[in-house]
């Protein structure tokens, strides 16, 4: 079944249920794939391939998470735990996270396999790295591992 089929389907299930929270997760994740959907447009078919819809499922897990922290900021904990509930919903279509230890040892691999010694090569680094921790940890957190690494 593939991610469009089975977003179909919860949002069935969500509507049937009445978890307003969830069915607007559902809903707003769908806007978003159709959206996509239509900005890949050519020949009027457009069909999203995995790696898209995981870019959008990362881009609306972001947005989210940056919606709870400036809600949290602001003083509004009602809005930050609207965010979090509909964040919570967006991961269950996401990869499985990977633990901090298994993002450094994939990192580790990777600046051994290309040499880099020095921050000079920390492009080279991130830009594989990133290939290989698509949608599996954060980049803001594989930035600071191969940081570390490259300055020790």
């Amino acid at each position: 079944m593939s991610l469009k089929e089975r977003i179909d389907q919860e949002l069935k299930e969500s509507l049937k249920s009445g978890d307003k929270s969830r069915l607007n997760a559902i809903r707003s994740i769908r806007a978003a794939l159709l959206e996509k959907e239509v900005s890949i447009r050519v020949g009027g078919v457009g069909v999203l391939n995995a790696d898209q819809e995981l870019e959008v499922l990362m881009s609306l897990a972001k947005k989210r998470r940056d919606a709870i922290e400036q809600f949290t900021a602001g003083n509004r904990p009602d809005l930050a735990e609207t965010e979090a509930s509909e964040l919570k919903v967006i991961e269950e279509y996401l990869p499985a996270p990977v633990s901090d230890a298994e993002v450094e040892a994939i990192i580790r691999e990777i600046v051994e396999k290309s040499g880099a010694t020095s921050m000079k090569d920390m492009g080279k680094v991130m830009g594989e790295a990133m290939k290989a921790l698509k949608g599996k940890a954060d980049g803001g957190k594989v930035q600071n591992v191969v940081k570390s690494l490259l300055s020790a």
